[in-house]
This record gives structure tokens, sequence and C-alpha cells, in this order.
């Protein structure tokens, strides 16, 4: 029998002058979505490095990790399991390099603005919101809680 593993995620909530940094993707539907820049966790990458790294390819922004957010779980419909690390950053520069595959655009938008998406079914996962909303509410812990070699 194969053990289960899920998919290690993590994500970056940067906020800007009350503007939050989201990326547009084209998943295949009639619609873009919406998400934090996030992705998946590479072989003997930390998971800070990761957070930097998705930044940086997903919306072209240097990034200094500041926070760590928490532990998201999520479950896709289509039965995967996502453990997304949540992490809090601040905006240094933006650096103007091509976006991965599949992004369209990065945008900063506000809370309003994000509300909007959401109504509009626009966000990739439920995640998107929640983690917007712990940041806003204070929820954030330091970056020492987690425990990397």
């Amino acid at each position: 029998m194969s053990r289960w593993s899920p998919r290690v995620t993590v994500a970056s909530v940067i906020e800007r002058s009350g503007r939050y940094l989201l990326v547009e993707e084209d998943r295949g539907g009639p619609f873009s979505q919406f998400n934090q820049p996030a992705g998946h966790l590479e072989r003997n990458e930390r998971l800070i490095d990761a957070a930097v790294r998705e930044t940086r390819e997903e919306a072209a922004w240097q990034v200094a990790i500041t926070d760590y957010l928490g532990l998201y779980t999520y479950s896709a419909a289509d039965g995967l399991v996502f453990h997304s690390h949540a992490f809090v950053g601040t905006a240094l520069a933006h650096l103007g390099n091509a976006l991965d595959d599949g992004i369209l655009a990065a945008h900063w938008l506000t809370i309003d603005e994000i509300d909007d998406l959401d109504r509009a079914r626009r966000l990739r996962s439920p995640l998107v919101m929640r983690r917007i909303r712990d940041l806003r509410g204070g929820r954030l812990f330091p970056l020492e809680v987690i425990q990397e070699r």
C-alpha cells in the first residue's frame, strides 16, 4: 500500500498601502482566477525561501518575509489535499521579470475589490480570503515557530 502524501505549498500575503498583491491566473476556464503568489515547495527548499521564490516568479516582486500566518489545509474537489504554509511579507522592489506560465498579471487590489472577486467565485480557493482576513485580524506568528534545518 502506498503512503498518502499531501501537497506542500506556500503562499505570500503582501499588503502595501491598503492593497494586497494577487496574481491573475489562466486556469483554463471561462474566467481567470486570483490567488496570492503561491506554489509548491521544491526538493531541499526551505519554506521561507519557497515563499520568496514563488512571489518573484509569479508576481515579479522581491519581498522580505516577516511573519508566519499559519498552516492552512485545503481539500480540493479532485481529492487532492494541500498543506499551505502562509507567510506575510513586505514588498521591496518590482523586478520586471517575466511571470510564470499561466500567470496573466499581478495586481494590487483593495479588500473591496477582492470581496467582489470572492462573490464572483474568481478566487482560486477559499484560502485566499481566509489568509487576508487572518492578517487583518492580527493573527501572526514569529518566523521562529518554523524549525527547519
